[in-house]
């Protein structure tokens, strides 16, 4: 007796596997393993370069990968240990604070989306929001802004 697959097992199969697979933005566990800086430090370094408190930790981890991925984990660590008396931002501090408003992160095989609801952006950007995110009830464009 054989079963069949039906197209639509299949599909579910294949997405459960991706999904399966994109934990921490699909980057090897060993890739943060041998890394010289963790998921912790790279928060609290992100917080002190966009000023901002409470950044998501899954997507710092995502971040972080990325910028482990592209060779950055060297400079990262020497950003981490001059964390409290930064002089001037370098290139790796501005583009750690472009990710994190943009949510796009450099994956070492092409760019990639850390987060797109929650990038900083949308804070800066007090006129907009993210697509299909409700701005408050039905009709609440039809009133003048609160001041």
């Amino acid at each position: 007796m054989t079963a069949s697959i039906s197209r639509r097992d299949l599909i579910l199969a294949g997405v459960g596997a991706a999904i399966t697979s994109a934990g921490a933005g699909g980057f090897p566990s060993a890739l943060f393993a041998q890394a010289s800086v963790s998921a912790e430090q790279f928060l609290a370094l992100s917080e002190k370069l966009t000023g901002r408190q409470g950044l998501g930790s899954d997507v710092a981890k995502t971040l972080l990968g990325g910028f482990l991925a592209t060779g950055y984990g060297d400079a990262l660590a020497e950003l981490v240990k001059q964390e409290a008396e930064f002089t001037s931002h370098t290139e790796l501090a501005n583009a750690i604070v472009a990710a994190w408003y943009s949510g796009l992160y450099d994956s070492g095989s092409g760019e990639a989306v850390a987060t797109f609801s929650d990038a900083l952006v949308w804070d800066a950007l007090t006129f907009t929001k993210p697509w299909a995110e409700c701005g408050g009830e039905t009709g609440y464009w039809g009133g003048p802004p609160e001041e």
